[in-house]
């Protein structure tokens, strides 16, 4: 009985997903789908499918019967389906099964592909709130035309007039460079040569990407003075990162030094590492994590990746995300796999006794939907 009251309260529990990117926009064909359903940036081999995977097998299992299919679809049907439904239906559809009562959502990749802030909310019906990525919003001024000495000032006046209505930022500095960076804070005169630099490199190669590891430092540092939440991706991401640079244990110095500041970091997704982010969560009070993309990509496996996210940090230092980009289908699962790996986890420790139910219900609600509210200060938030 204790466990069928755990099951309850878990699918009744509205979740705030703390990092999640725009839905489709437009219906996509099978290899465009595919594509999505990897964190590879390369094309499928004609030799075999993602569907073949952990989360295709997910996709045709639990997303299939929201569209009106049988379990277990066979691909060509899923297709055919999702086809005959219209993107529009099949992310309202998603969206409204996946129980996700707020998105916050981050807006610096995917463009014209994804639904923005206003269309997330109308397709969902619930609130959706920005996420600013700090790299996005250099790479702007960038492209606005700034000389390289007006460029410091120019990037702050910009970063607080584009987060005036965010709860939070965002770095991929583990994409653009990784985390073995200096900790320490850049001087303007050195962000000012590096700007020059890479400002004469986007005008000779037309491409408007910062990687240079001091304007990185800048924006972070730019970052802890604006005072909002800042989100950095950590782990398992597509193929422009050196996963071995992105163990959120080497950010541990930058950590020590932001702590002064009263700026809060969250670490995302973490896979394989979060395990370590669960340490960093636990000894240091500003620093949170969840475990989100790892969960969808690793299907019916997720359960153990849910319950190891559970070992070491307090509870109050675990937030819920699906880190979804593009197809609806990631929305739904992520939320879906999470509830589950929730469930699995608590349920033996419940019936043994180790855990009263009550005590689980009101974790799960922690992690699921109250630390986002407090850490992003959302309206209704303890």
């Amino acid at each position: 009985m204790s466990t069928d009251a755990l099951a309850a309260a878990l699918a009744e529990l509205p979740l705030v997903d703390h990092h999640v990117h725009g839905a489709l926009r437009d219906d996509v064909d099978r290899a465009g789908l595919e594509l999505m359903l990897t964190e590879s940036d390369r094309p499928v081999p004609p030799w075999m499918t993602q569907f073949d995977s952990q989360i295709g097998f997910a996709v045709r299992r639990w997303c299939a019967p929201v569209l009106g299919l049988a379990a277990h679809a066979a691909p060509d049907d899923y297709l055919a389906r999702r086809h005959e439904l219209g993107a529009a239906e099949v992310t309202r559809r998603l969206l409204a099964a996946s129980g996700i009562d707020h998105y916050l959502l981050e807006t610096g990749y995917g463009g014209a592909e994804i639904l923005g802030t206003d269309e997330m909310a109308r397709a969902s019906g619930r609130p959706v709130d920005e996420i600013v990525r700090l790299e996005s919003v250099l790479e702007e001024v960038a492209r606005s035309g700034v000389a390289a000495a007006d460029l410091p000032e120019r990037f702050r006046e910009t970063l607080t007039a584009r987060t005036v209505n965010a709860v939070g930022l965002k770095s991929i500095v583990a994409y653009r460079f990784g985390f073995d960076f200096d900790p320490a804070r850049p001087a303007d005169d050195e962000v000012t040569a590096a700007a020059g630099a890479w400002l004469a490199e986007c005008a000779r190669t037309g491409t408007v990407r910062v990687t240079d590891p001091v304007l990185l430092r800048f924006v972070l540092w730019s970052g802890v003075d604006r005072g909002l939440p800042i989100q950095l991706h950590a782990g398992y991401g597509d193929p422009d990162v050196e996963l071995h640079r992105c163990d959120p244990l080497l950010l541990t110095r930058f950590i020590r030094s932001v702590q002064p500041h009263g700026v809060d970091l969250l670490l995302l997704h973490c896979y394989p590492f979060h395990r370590n982010a669960g340490y960093l969560a636990q000894v240091f009070p500003h620093v949170f994590f969840d475990v989100g993309l790892g969960v969808n990509y690793t299907g019916v496996r997720s359960d153990a990746v849910v319950a190891e996210s559970l070992e070491l940090a307090p509870f109050a230092k675990i937030l819920f995300s699906s880190d979804a980009w593009g197809p609806p289908e990631l929305h739904h699962l992520g939320a879906l796999l999470w509830r589950r790996g929730m469930l699995r986890a608590m349920a033996p420790w419940v019936g043994s006794g180790e855990w009263d139910l009550d005590e689980a219900v009101r974790v799960a609600r922690m992690i699921g939907h109250d630390n986002a509210r407090r850490v992003y200060g959302l309206e209704g938030g303890a």
